[in-house]
């Protein structure tokens, strides 16, 4: 399969696409970068959020699948918020439906669903979208774009709403919310290989023995995680935000520290 991975430069896009790579799969890396050195694939130095900057990398190569990894981490403005999350998400739906590209997998986010009580139980596919942030708000739309084009134009489009993304757990909260490399890469594999998703929502971590997130959803999709954040628990110092942190399901994301005018700096 010839995957395009947006944001192929970053922490989560270096795992995926050497992971890629290591499956057989021909991987072409999207980034405002260039490439990392030692990269061996093709590579396209190209803004998402500039439709014909895309259309010209869609018309340059023949594509089967799009990982969309793009997109500021952090918590900024609703307008950078969306311009990241959901113009670039645009951009790239625009140009499969132009050359038939039938899959996208997207890094979607716990914090589309972040202000979710943990006491409301198991967190599962069927929770409604409750941002925590403007970072949340943004990967919300960007999921309801994917949604309509599944439902307009027969996309398979899989938002895989990504906990902690880290070496190892470094927090109490990350117990329960790890996702490890291994596992990212396994996840992706599955949500670009599953037959026929149509629109689906998984969660993306690893098989942690503290987990409160239903990973049903990921495992009717071929998503079947190895690893366990428990092997880390012993390195875990207690903290005085672990308590806050595991209220709801966005941890610090959902807290005051991150409360902001919508359209201030």
């Amino acid at each position: 399969m010839r995957v395009l991975v947006t944001g192929a430069a970053g922490s989560l896009g270096r795992v995926v696409t050497a992971g890629l790579e290591g499956l057989g799969h021909d991987v072409v890396g999207l980034d405002l970068v260039p490439p990392p050195d030692g990269t061996t694939f093709a590579w396209h130095e190209v803004d998402c959020a500039d439709a014909d900057a895309i259309e010209a990398v869609f018309a340059a190569e023949r594509l089967d699948a799009v990982v969309h990894l793009a997109g500021m981490p952090e918590e900024r403005s609703l307008p950078e918020e969306l311009t990241s999350h959901v113009l670039t998400t645009a951009a790239l739906l625009d140009a499969m439906v132009a050359h038939d590209v039938p899959r996208l997998v997207y890094a979607s986010s716990n914090h589309a669903v972040g202000r979710t009580p943990r006491a409301d139980g198991e967190l599962t596919e069927a929770a409604l979208p409750r941002p925590d942030t403007y970072y949340g708000v943004a990967k919300v739309a960007a999921e309801a774009l994917m949604r309509l084009f599944a439902d307009r134009h027969g996309i398979d489009a899989v938002a895989c709403r990504i906990g902690s993304f880290l070496d190892e757990p470094t927090s109490l909260r990350a117990l329960s919310t790890w996702l490890s490399h291994g596992d990212g890469v396994r996840m992706v594999e599955a949500a670009l290989t599953a037959p026929a998703p149509g629109f689906a929502v998984l969660h993306g971590i690893s098989a942690n023995t503290r987990a409160w997130w239903d990973l049903e959803p990921g495992r009717r999709l071929g998503y079947e995680p190895q690893d366990d954040a428990e092997a880390y628990a012993g390195r875990i110092e207690p903290r005085p935000d672990d308590e806050a942190e595991a209220e709801f399901v966005g941890g610090p994301f959902a807290t005051a520290q991150f409360h902001r005018p919508a359209l201030g700096d």
